[in-house]
């Protein structure tokens, strides 16, 4: 078995959600999932398909999301693994949505922070072990910081 790191590729702003799921009907499944979540979404999917032709399955609203989406999929190669790239939308708008697809197995991760992927690869194909998602924390919050995070949250219209 070999370890290799892939790093996901997207613009600074983009939020992404990479998971797991288990049949092709998965990408009608989330595009319609994803549609009524949110009137005029922008995203791109892909879906790694793990046997018969093995071919990056897709989906989406947004070229540009869609072309991030084929191409991360196909760096990644690895069995059932799913990337949704999501342009002016946050993951909290669709994630429940997105986790009530029958065919979704997992997620591994929600984020728009730079992005690596551990993988396994054995001579049968290619696994997602986890995720590195972001930079390592460098300490505790503070009275500033609690008041600029709850002013973010109003600002975006998350809290009241």
């Amino acid at each position: 078995m070999e370890l290799k790191t892939v790093q996901i590729e997207k613009p600074e702003e983009i939020n992404f959600i990479l998971g797991q799921t288990h049949f092709i009907k998965t990408v009608e499944d989330v595009y319609e999932a994803l549609v009524t979540s949110v009137p005029g979404i922008k995203f791109g999917f892909a879906f790694c398909e793990s046997s018969d032709k093995r071919l990056v399955r897709w989906c989406g609203t947004d070229d540009e999301m869609i072309d991030l989406a084929q191409k991360n999929a196909l760096n990644l190669a690895a069995g059932h693994v799913f990337i949704l790239f999501l342009k002016n939308v946050f993951p909290i708008n669709v994630l429940q949505n997105l986790k009530r697809v029958q065919e979704i197995v997992r997620i591994f991760c929600a984020t728009a922070n730079p992005a690596q992927v551990i993988l396994a690869e054995t001579e049968q194909g290619r696994g997602v072990l986890g995720v590195i998602d972001g930079l390592a924390t460098l300490g505790v919050e503070g009275e500033d910081e609690i008041k600029e995070r709850k002013d973010f949250l109003r600002m975006i219209g998350y809290k009241m």
